[in-house]
């Protein structure tokens, strides 16, 4: 036994018998996507694929990067499904000129004065906005590299070094953070080891004229939608607790990785387009967040267990951020996007 993990009289008969069964957390996850999706639509008009993504990531326990131009409601996506959840909200504001203890948190000392009027001074430490459940980390290339890195270890190991003191983050913890793709001026580009730390990069497109028309006649009004809550956070644990716990059939873990590595230039898997386009692939986080991703987007659907079909839906997102193109592709304008159809079309 695992010692790690409790023994059998840990836990009593009336205690396993309250607890849900996974079928019955199947059902309740299925029905949290529809009642999010509503309660989020409350607040913003369409971008359906971006908020099952988002979905995705916060089943999965992962964190999520919403790629989009200005005024396409990235920044309100991540606001409103921290709305409709019972969880801390924190928001950082990235900016040139922002320090890593502006987002950890620093010591500070302080002098309290006692009953006898004696002062005391005391080493404290303050909490910086990272320490929330649901972070957003908003425009989050607008920082330098050294300020970036300052949420490494945060998304890795969900805590933070403080000098000589270690803290944990709040169960649940998840970083949201958001990113404008075409201006370049007072940006800088997120390493590839903090890329890797987000399980899923999502791109919010332009809304079709029929939710442009409605995005105008909703927001120019006098009144602001409210976002109804809609899960207490001991259901947001359970259910994330459920994903691990997940069946995933053979196939899929097989798709997976042969998908992860013909993103390789230097395997024999690799079509040609992976050869003369990119630089590097996918780490073994590729396979490993293919897996991860494709559980949540199988619990969000209430099925038993997750196929070959969550994989190759999921296979942009989590792969795009991973791949390090050549000038070439830069050159002829190829994007990541298109050497994964080739890959999928290769490979699955």
């Amino acid at each position: 036994m695992d010692p790690a993990q409790p023994g059998p009289s840990s836990e009593t008969s009336e205690t396993r018998a309250a607890r849900p069964s996974d079928a019955e957390l199947l059902e309740t996850a299925r029905e949290a996507s529809r009642k999010l999706r509503d309660a989020i639509a409350f607040r913003v008009v369409g971008q359906d694929a971006v908020i099952e993504l988002m979905l995705v990531a916060l089943l999965a326990r992962g964190h999520a990067l919403l790629v989009g131009v200005p005024g396409l409601a990235k920044t309100l996506l991540v606001a409103s499904l921290a709305e409709a959840l019972d969880l801390s909200f924190g928001r950082v504001q990235f900016t040139p000129d922002l320090l890593p203890a502006d987002i950890t948190g620093t010591d500070v000392l302080q002098e309290d004065t006692d009953a006898s009027g004696q002062s005391r001074r005391a080493v404290r430490f303050m909490p910086g906005p990272i320490f929330h459940n649901l972070v957003l980390g908003d425009e989050i290339n607008r920082t330098p590299p050294k300020t970036q890195a300052a949420l490494l270890q945060a998304m890795q190991e969900r805590r933070v070094t403080v000098g000589t003191q270690t803290h944990a983050l709040p169960e649940p913890f998840q970083v949201f953070a958001t990113r404008n793709p075409i201006e370049q001026e007072g940006t800088y580009p997120l390493p590839e080891a903090q890329l890797d730390r987000f399980l899923l990069e999502v791109h919010v497109d332009y809304p079709s004229a029929h939710e442009e028309r409605e995005i105008a006649r909703r927001t120019t009004g006098v009144q602001v939608a409210s976002v109804p809550r809609v899960l207490e956070r001991d259901h947001v644990r359970e259910l994330q607790a459920l994903v691990p716990r997940m069946p995933v059939t053979d196939a899929a873990i097989e798709l997976a990785v042969a998908l992860a590595r013909a993103t390789r230039p230097t395997e024999a898997s690799a079509p040609p387009a992976v050869r003369e386009l990119v630089r590097f692939g996918a780490g073994p986080r590729g396979p490993q967040a293919l897996v991860f991703a494709a559980k949540a987007r199988a619990a969000l659907r209430g099925e038993a267990a997750a196929d070959v079909e969550d994989i190759r839906q999921l296979v942009v997102p989590v792969l795009r951020h991973r791949l390090v193109l050549s000038y070439r592709a830069e050159v002829e304008g190829v994007r990541d996007v298109d050497v994964l159809d080739k890959v999928l079309r290769a490979v699955g």
